[in-house]
């Protein structure tokens, strides 16, 4: 009898690599002959090696041969089961390569590597009895002088020494070494004036021991006890019954609760206090913020409720941070994580809890690569966790207010409530400036009401907020010779002026460029003018008014750090600045305690156009802003400068019927069989050959189905039917809500053969129609 083939005895594994393709590819499993499902391994791809998650037993689709083998199995533990099938569902839903969902949760391929650094600890043996040199006494001396007030860098105990930490003292270790302190090598060395070889001859010798620890160390417990002496926030009975109803949640599987609060109701004290129950039950918490702004002034009041801050995860964060904070995750040891919608794929092995805060925001909508909505993926991941996740809004979205049953249909969330705000704060004033009535002088933009009421605050020393959500100088630059426009050469859009950079930029490519007084077109000499507001010529104003007030831009071109976001909400809370003049960080959940007056110059800026949420997303936005002001004992007002008075946004938003718009919102949806009582996807094709998009076009159009209950528009050139240097078109697909849109996307567009220079996107209910 012939020998059996080695190859045919050697188990073969599926793994999901960490790169942008569809498929799970064989593997010999090699070292990973151990694996299990959610192992990570590091495995050849093409010319490359790339990360990857072992999925489960192989496909069998290659012959065993003709595999290439896995090359380590990663020094790590699983991950879970509830998110190995999390990015299974996200590729299926988005329709996006499972590849790319791998890719985000394998973000830091850094931390596959090498364990982190490891730091020589020496501690002082009693007793060593042994006649020793001056440089050796010196030593002894001063180990035996070392108390925990020292450096914490340059000391530490063994009992910080983390059960997994390499070189731990074993469990035999008398406890009088193991409470010893230690110092590093290169504080002896200094401290002493010897050199290493005397610690490492000392070391030989039995006469100091020495514990390997490692550099990386976890972030410090929350004080979920609070016995760090910072008073609890004393809750109003509205927020104790919605804390209780979240407490009671935690550890009890999966369920889902719309937290809608006014603004200044309190809702992070509220849900703060699920947090700390999830904490003590020694689960993982995972917090979502749409902006990385607003981290800034959340994070100093998780700080005081806490004893510490949270682990940060957003852009802003160091490659070398997001390293230690994803192997902490995955490690268990970092206990609560805030962060942007990304966070939501870091690896935690014990997850208790999920909130999404201002869970209304389009920023958790990601629109490129993996097309998802963060709020929605936070939904599915907590289900597949069996954890509760909580939503928390002043302005619901129609989404999650259909699910809560505010619409009559049965609710899938529980709906809990905070009508008033703390510290016995009314909500402030809303009116409308009728600009056909009271228009602003020719060249300006703050109408005659508007200018009175910030007069009065800055004589009543309060704080006035002026509203325009458009950045930069002027949204368009042209010739007054002859109409040209200055338009970006990689896009069909114009070039915003920001003057305060000295650049004329695009704000979807980032191309720049210098301004110049002179036009291209026609030759004409000192003819370009700048047309419409940005909020730096609304600063321009400001000073030509009110040149003894203090005045400060917030926007992502002044504001762009969280760092440089701390110190502004600083110098805001602190007085020194009389007028606010912001874009849309303005309105994200900031709490100015001086600022009595909001104004917004445009309300009917983002109420035209073809978007599907214009008139939801207006009304948010407005809604915040406006409850920035009188979140303290002064009263506040917000006045709303608008051409159309009668239009229903502000109708309901000046009589504080928020209700009455939803319900409004949410039959004008339904009639439509639009989301979320209908299914929508987008397709995106895009090439920089428009010749090849237009045969793309034509190849799609001649295959296009005929469902019942489904409806197909287009394919058509797209509103900007050119961006980023590429020519651009997208179709429509509207379907009945039980239609599984995704198959019929699939079946239709997955047969296609396009070029290679021609790229098809997939936008499951699409938030941008561009």
């Amino acid at each position: 009898m012939n020998d059996p083939d080695p190859m045919t005895q050697q188990a073969a594994l599926a793994v999901a690599v960490a790169t942008p393709v569809a498929g799970i590819y064989d593997y010999l499993a090699g070292p990973a002959l151990d694996a299990s499902r959610g192992s990570l391994v590091t495995v050849p791809f093409g010319r490359r090696h790339l990360p990857g998650i072992v999925m489960g037993p192989a496909l069998g689709d290659v012959p065993m041969t003709k595999l290439r083998a896995v090359e380590t199995l990663v020094k790590l533990p699983p991950l879970s089961d509830a998110l190995v099938l999390f990015i299974e569902r996200v590729a299926a839903w988005t329709m996006a390569p499972i590849g790319a969902v791998v890719k985000m949760v394998l973000s830091q391929p850094a931390a596959f590597g090498r364990p982190p650094q490891q730091k020589r600890y020496y501690y002082k043996i009693p007793e060593a009895g042994a006649r020793l040199t001056v440089s050796r006494q010196k030593i002894i001396d001063y180990l035996a002088a070392q108390t925990l007030s020292q450096t914490p860098d340059d000391h530490k105990t063994l009992d910080e020494i983390s059960p997994d930490t390499p070189g731990k003292t074993p469990s035999h270790t008398p406890s009088h070494v193991r409470s010893a302190t230690g110092v590093i090598a290169a504080a002896v060395t200094a401290a002493c004036g010897v050199s290493q070889a005397v610690l490492n001859g000392m070391e030989d010798a039995g006469l100091v021991r020495v514990e390997l620890v490692s550099a990386d160390q976890p972030p410090p417990a929350l004080r979920h006890d609070l016995g760090h002496g910072v008073p609890r926030v004393t809750l109003t009975a509205d927020q104790q019954k919605a804390a209780f109803h979240l407490r009671q949640a935690v550890g009890k599987g999966f369920r889902a609760c719309l937290l809608d609060g006014v603004t200044g109701s309190g809702k992070t004290e509220v849900y703060f206090e699920a947090v700390e129950a999830a904490v003590a039950a020694g689960q993982q918490v995972l917090i979502l913020l749409p902006e990385i702004a607003l981290s800034a002034a959340w994070r100093a009041r998780f700080t005081a409720r806490f004893g510490v801050p949270p682990v940060e995860w957003h852009s802003d964060i160091s490659p070398a941070q997001k390293r230690k904070s994803w192997r902490f995750v995955l490690q268990g040891r970092a206990e609560v994580v805030v962060g942007a919608r990304s966070a939501l794929f870091l690896p935690f092995s014990r997850l208790g809890l999920i909130i999404v805060d201002e869970e209304h925001e389009h920023a958790f909508k990601q629109e490129d690569q993996v097309i998802y909505q963060a709020r929605d993926m936070a939904v599915l991941r907590g289900r597949l966790e069996q954890v509760p996740v909580v939503l928390a809004s002043a302005t619901p979205s129609l989404e999650s207010w259909v699910n809560a049953g505010k619409t009559g249909l049965p609710a899938r969330y529980d709906y809990l409530q905070l009508p008033k705000r703390v510290h016995n704060a009314r909500l402030p004033d809303i009116t409308a400036i009728d600009l056909r009535q009271t228009p602003p002088e020719r060249g300006r933009w703050l109408a005659p009401p508007l200018v009175e009421a910030i007069e009065a605050r800055l004589q009543a020393g309060e704080q006035s907020l002026l509203f325009l959500n458009r950045r930069g100088y002027a949204p368009l630059t042209l010739c007054g010779a002859c109409g040209t426009k200055v338009t970006c050469p990689n896009c069909d859009s114009w070039m915003v002026a920001h003057r305060l950079a000295g650049r004329l930029r695009c704000h979807h490519c980032g191309h720049e460029s210098s301004p110049s007084n002179d036009c291209k077109a026609c030759g004409a000499n000192d003819q370009m003018q700048a047309c419409g507001p940005g909020v730096e010529r609304l600063a321009e104003e400001v000073l030509f008014r009110f040149p003894e007030s203090r005045f400060a831009l917030l926007s992502s071109d002044t504001v762009g750090t969280p760092k440089a976001a701390e110190a502004f909400i600083r110098s805001v809370s602190d007085g020194e600045v009389d007028i606010i003049i912001g874009t849309q960080m303005a309105a994200k959940g900031h709490h100015f305690p001086h600022l009595t007056l909001v104004g917004v110059v445009d309300a009917d800026l983002g109420l035209a156009g073809g978007d599907l949420r214009a008139a939801e997303r207006t009304f948010q936005m407005l809604s915040q802003v406006a409850g920035r002001a009188g979140r303290e004992s002064r009263p506040g007002a917000a006045m709303l400068q608008t051409l159309e008075t009668e239009n229903p946004v502000l109708v309901s938003l000046i009589a504080g019927d928020r209700d009455a718009f939803l319900a409004q919102e949410a039959a004008a949806r339904n009639a439509a069989g639009m989301p979320p009582f209908g299914r929508l996807a987008a397709v995106i094709i895009a090439s920089p050959h428009e010749d090849r998009l237009h045969e793309a076009l034509r190849q799609i159009d001649v295959t296009r189905p005929q469902f019942d209950a489904v409806q197909i528009y287009g394919p058509a050139i797209a509103p900007i039917g050119f961006l980023k240097g590429k020519h651009r078109a997208r179709l429509l697909v509207r379907a009945d809500k039980g239609v599984n849109i995704q198959h019929i996307l699939n079946d239709w567009l997955g047969v296609i053969k396009l070029p290679s220079s021609v790229r098809m996107q997939i936008d499951i209910d699409p938030y941008s129609f561009l």
